[in-house]
């Protein structure tokens, strides 16, 4: 698969509401003393088995933190709202990711990308997203041990099954090129939904035009 235009929006918060939200086995990575969350939209292209010559696309907005499992570092999300619902059926299926069918729309003009979604997955928490965001800079991998490489170079994600038994998969793809960037987010429900209140501290954005991704199979940890 390849994630193309992905905006990163992170904003530090404390460990302990972090903390409190994670699953058994999974502890908070933090950097300078903080905990993050993140919001990321951006568009899934191409998906398909290895070999297959026929993919996929949808685009994808979720809230995600960062966690360590026995020293591996990874992430944790919260919510993969994606506007494909087969998709949002096998991930749910195969990988146990918490994703939800939403309404997105797109629009892109010169650099600047208007992203919206409205999820109407049943029995789900109401979360709707409207945000306008640009890059501002040349993109460039980021620095050995900054805090944007912390954000963005993680390899594995975790996730929890309603047994509370924790899965883990390893992804694969080269190094990010970052830019910084501007956000407006007129309408942002995701932190609610998932029991945060909106973080009062300043965000940290960037924006990359992608990278080919290679996802494994999902093993127990």
């Amino acid at each position: 698969m390849r994630w193309r235009n992905v905006l990163f929006a992170h904003w530090p918060v404390p460990v302990e509401r972090v903390a409190q939200s994670l699953p058994d086995g999974l502890h908070v990575d933090t950097y300078d003393g903080s905990a993050w969350l993140g919001v990321v939209p951006f568009e899934m292209a191409d998906i398909r088995p290895r070999g297959s010559p026929i993919g996929v696309s949808f685009n994808e907005l979720n809230l995600r933190t960062y966690v360590i499992n026995d020293g591996e570092p990874g992430v944790y999300f919260y919510n993969l709202d994606a506007d494909d619902r087969l998709g949002v059926s096998i991930a749910r299926r195969l990988f146990r990711l918490p994703y939800y069918r939403a309404r997105m729309t797109v629009h892109r003009e010169g650099s600047q990308t208007r992203f919206q979604s409205v999820r109407d997955h049943t029995n789900a928490p109401p979360a709707s997203f409207r945000a306008t965001y640009e890059p501002t800079g040349l993109p460039e991998p980021p620095r050995s041990d900054s805090l944007a490489q912390f954000l963005t170079e993680r390899y594995r994600f975790y996730v929890a099954d309603d047994r509370d038994r924790l899965y883990y998969a390893d992804i694969e793809h080269p190094p990010w090129d970052l830019q910084p960037a501007t956000v407006e987010f007129e309408r942002n429900d995701l932190f609610e939904a998932n029991g945060f209140t909106d973080p009062d501290s300043d965000r940290v954005v960037h924006f990359s035009p992608g990278v080919d991704v290679t996802a494994g199979r999902l093993h127990r940890r």
